[in-house]
């Protein structure tokens, strides 16, 4: 389980095939900030760009860890296994730790496409075109993961090819993240909040026959 607040900006230094098909996966080595694998053990869980992965070696004084993507994450999820491309990082969540941002669980639920990035006096406006199937889960002032970052949304555009979702990144998240680096185009990985998920399954048993009680004798 993670919050969204991202503990650091990685790298992806190299990515090494797992097989000779499309079938098999990819290792990635990921170049981290100085100090940042000090707490972390083989087999933890830490968040790409959003996606819960696992630890499968360290390399602590070259700053290095490596993980291995199956193909079906890899399809799932964006910017993974682009070399040299920026990656936000978070580490899973303690029980004692603050949750600063909201509940995130590292399940990529679809991928947006940023539709527009731009300064807006001192922050910047952030909109990405959310997948139809993500709409019902998106609304005003509700909680999305973009990228692993815990974000609000400020307004929510409906149409025929999915949502538009506006959110306002302040100057510390720019500076902090990977977020300053998209542009037009850029592909995203999406979560959509934890509680939109389960009222959306509510509604849905709510339609459903409540199953009837034996008689009481």
């Amino acid at each position: 389980m993670f919050t969204g607040i991202i503990t650091g900006v990685g790298r992806i230094a190299a990515v090494h095939d797992l097989g000779s098909s499309s079938s098999h996966g990819k290792r990635l080595s990921i170049a981290v900030p100085d100090g940042y694998l000090a707490d972390v053990s083989l087999g933890d869980s830490i968040a790409l760009n959003g996606a819960c992965m696992t630890v499968t070696s360290l390399d602590p004084a070259n700053q290095l860890f490596t993980i291995d993507i199956s193909a079906e994450s890899l399809d799932k999820t964006a910017g993974l296994a682009e070399e040299a491309g920026r990656v936000n990082l978070e580490k899973a969540l303690r029980a004692n730790d603050r949750l600063g941002g909201h509940i995130v669980s590292g399940h990529v639920d679809g991928i947006g496409t940023v539709s527009h990035f731009a300064p807006v006096g001192e922050s910047w406006e952030l909109r990405v075109l959310a997948p139809p199937a993500l709409a019902r889960f998106l609304a005003y002032k509700g909680s999305i993961t973009v990228n692993g970052v815990s974000l609000t949304v400020n307004s929510v555009s409906d149409g025929a090819d999915g949502s538009e979702i506006s959110i306002n990144l302040i100057p510390h998240t720019v500076e902090n993240t990977a977020l300053g680096s998209l542009k037009q185009g850029s592909r995203v990985n999406l979560e959509i909040d934890t509680v939109a998920r389960y009222v959306e399954r509510m509604l849905q048993a709510g339609a459903l026959p409540l199953p009837q009680k034996d008689p009481v004798s």
